[in-house]
């Protein structure tokens, strides 16, 4: 087995160890430095090789499909600015947990502050964004060495993958030659087998564990939790996800409706048919609603997964005063408004199981009807239906953005993936669209929230699966990923990929710079005028394109419709048409930005009217 030179016995044996701790994929970008991880990682069978052309696409791609997975999927680089290009994906992961680890190749120690080409300082180069760093020493064909470098890759991929999931980093120099060329005497023959080739499985077995409540602390919260009026709060999952069963399970013992965030893992699904999911209260809930007669509040709540999409809920839940737990299983702090008044470090989904077994008795039946009878006022409303109990003259009316995600969600296969784009669209989902039994997994990048690499963390969390997958995307943040769409014949990943196009920054309208212009529509609404069917043709996308306000035209090409006076029907149509079809698919939506906010406040303001009798 011997190799024909250290470079390469020191990448096998990276490579080999990553594969027995499980990894069964990996992304490449072209490079030189890198080229004896490539050709490891390229020849080794039980490994499948993603090609990525850009750095910063290729993380995103690698976090997306650990979003899907919830095991690493690592990547590697050639050194300089690609190294660089990591970063915005590591602060992503670092801040949404999500398993990820960046192998970067590096010029030799001796090179380094000495003005070589494509040498620049790569130690530490994500900061404390990482779980684990370590700059590899140079390869080495001896005994010890390589045990060392199995052990490390092994503690790598344990770190990335557990209770506080996150990204790792190893630094790895090469000294030419890069290729798997024979060096005379560079590997001896008489290296000791196991550090050579490995142990069976990994070298080093990581058994992972997470804390758990000694058995009087769990009683104490029990008892807590055995007050008549609650609530489970669950906000956007860590990878793998919450368990519905067990989050069920604690609902059914206390009698708690479960606000459920869209990407919480817990809005969707069979489970929905017996547990009281809540997904509407970012219509009816605010600051102001707290300590309201009319609306009794809650004395406990349980609060799971990361600080929720929704601004009103935060604020509602900061000022009700009730007693607050936040459950995180790495003893992290992740609740902005500094109103919870406990911290239970713990894995939720077995704490949620172990407390429903010793809770005692269960909540108020109307306390948990009030929340599900505010959910079908509002479910009424964003579906149109404002006649229900009379006739209300200041009911909204119209087409909005929201509409788009609540078609795409009525409409997606069973099963499938849904990934949503930040700013408004997650929004969106959050308000407008209700629990559903449909099998669903919702995923975005809330860690940090930024519109970049939305497309190529999509299309990751496509490749580790069989569902269809749909993406919902902004016109910023599909211009800011075009290349990621190299990765839908690259990868061989195929999606339907829904754009909202408000040409331009259409959250701004949600704030108050809206009301001064200059400099509101030059320098923070950004118009740009794009036209996106070409980018469809470019990557082999079929096109449609949605009309959903008068001002936008009359549509283009033969895929276009004209759809003025029923978007919402047309939308459905080529959605349907897309999703029955082969291959991938550019359905563009054509809105007004300020034309939506001006509906979505209307229907704020109605469901508010509607609920809280005001």
């Amino acid at each position: 087995m011997t190799a024909p030179n250290r470079n390469t016995l020191w990448a096998r044996a990276m490579i080999d160890e990553l594969v027995a701790a499980g990894v069964d994929a990996v992304v490449v970008s072209p490079g030189s430095r890198s080229t004896p991880l490539t050709v490891a990682a390229a020849r080794h069978e039980d490994l499948h090789l993603f090609s990525q052309l850009d750095e910063r696409s290729a993380a995103y791609f690698a976090l997306g499909r650990a979003r899907r997975t919830g095991r690493v999927t690592p990547l590697v680089c050639t050194s300089g600015t690609a190294a660089a290009n990591y970063h915005p994906a590591v602060m992503e992961a670092d801040n949404a947990r999500v398993p990820l680890l960046a192998l970067t190749a590096d010029r030799p120690p001796e090179l380094r502050d000495s003005g070589a080409n494509q040498t620049a300082d790569q130690e530490k180069l994500y900061g404390d964004a990482v779980r684990l760093y370590k700059d590899l020493p140079e390869p080495a064909a001896n005994a010890r060495a390589l045990r060392s470098l199995r052990t490390t890759v092994a503690r790598a991929v344990a770190a990335a993958e557990g209770a506080d999931a996150g990204p790792v980093h190893l630094n790895v120099p090469f000294a030419k030659p890069l290729e798997p060329t024979p060096v005379e005497g560079d590997v001896p023959d008489d290296l000791d087998p196991v550090a050579e080739a490995g142990r069976e499985g990994p070298y080093v077995d990581v058994t992972p564990g997470s804390p758990e409540p000694e058995e009087t602390a769990l009683r104490a919260l029990a008892e807590a939790c055995s007050t008549h009026r609650g609530l489970i709060v669950a906000g956007p999952a860590d990878p793998p996800g919450l368990d519905p069963e067990a989050v069920t399970a604690l609902s059914h013992a206390t009698g708690y409706p479960i606000l459920a965030d869209p990407l919480s893992g817990l809005r969707f699904g069979g489970h929905t048919r017996v547990a009281p999911v809540i997904g509407a209260y970012d219509a009816y809930l605010s600051a102001a609603v707290a300590g309201d007669d009319d609306w009794t509040d809650p004395e406990v709540v349980v609060r799971l997964g990361a600080s929720p999409t929704s601004k009103r809920l935060r604020k509602y839940l900061a000022d009700t005063g009730a007693d607050q737990y936040a459950v995180d299983p790495a003893g992290r702090w992740r609740e902005a408004e500094f109103a919870a008044t406990d911290l239970v470090v713990a894995e939720p989904n077995r704490l949620c199981a172990r407390l429903s077994r010793l809770v005692a008795g269960g909540g108020d039946p109307d306390w948990r009807e009030r929340w599900e009878a505010a959910d079908r006022v509002a479910r009424e409303f964003h579906r149109g239906n404002f006649d229900a109990d009379g006739d209300d003259p200041e009911a909204p009316g119209g087409f909005h953005e929201g509409d788009v995600l609540r078609v795409v969600a009525e409409e997606v296969p069973d099963p499938s993936t849904l990934f949503v784009s930040n700013s408004m669209p997650v929004r969106d989902l959050d308000r407008f669209v209700p629990p559903s039994t449909t099998n669903l997994t919702v995923l975005g990048n809330r860690g940090v929230s930024g519109i970049d690499g939305i497309v190529s963390s999509a299309l990751g969390a496509g490749s580790a699966t069989t569902d269809d997958l749909t993406l919902v995307v902004g016109d910023l943040a599909l211009y800011h990923d075009t290349n990621g769409l190299l990765a839908i014949d690259r990868c061989d990943v195929e999606v339907t990929v829904v754009l909202v196009n408000n040409d331009g920054g259409g959250i701004f309208h949600a704030l108050p710079i809206e009301s001064f212009d200059p400099p509101f529509t030059s320098e923070f609404k950004t118009p740009h005028g794009i036209e996106f069917e070409p980018m469809a043709d470019l990557h082999g996308l079929e096109y449609a394109r949605i009309d959903a306000w008068p001002g936008s035209g009359e549509g283009s090409g033969d895929g276009s419709e004209s759809a003025t006076t029923d978007p919402t029907g047309a939308l459905a149509k080529a959605y349907r048409r897309a999703r029955d079809a082969d291959g991938s698919h550019l359905i563009e939506v054509r809105t007004d930005a300020e034309s939506s906010h001006r509906t979505r406040e209307r229907l704020a303001a109605a469901v508010e009217r509607a609920v809280h009798g005001e």
